[in-house]
């Protein structure tokens, strides 16, 4: 069952497939998100989040314990388990080609 991703400030709202990570269900929204590594080391796409629940595809993602109490999140590798809300002002609408 597909879950509802929101982007703040811009309001943004997309949906994501089951076991899709936040950052490819973007793209595939045609929303881009700082990225860089999508492994989870670099931390260009590390954003907070409103608490939603996510799970990683890497067994420890480039998280600080405490950043993952505050519910900060990395896109590139997380999967969200239900809605979820992240707070990213870097994103950027990808234009469509010409």
């Amino acid at each position: 069952m597909p879950v509802r991703v929101t982007i703040l400030p811009q309001g943004w709202q997309f949906e994501a497939a089951e076991g899709e990570t936040l950052l490819r269900a973007a793209e595939r929204a045609g929303i881009r998100l700082p990225s860089s590594c999508r492994n989870g080391t670099c931390r260009t796409c590390y954003c907070a989040s409103d608490g939603g629940k996510v799970r990683y595809l890497v067994e420890w993602p480039g998280l600080s314990l405490d950043e993952k109490r505050a519910h900060d999140v990395l896109p590139c590798v997380a999967v969200p388990e239900g809605d979820i809300t992240l707070t990213m002002p870097a994103a950027r609408r990808i234009d469509p080609p010409a």
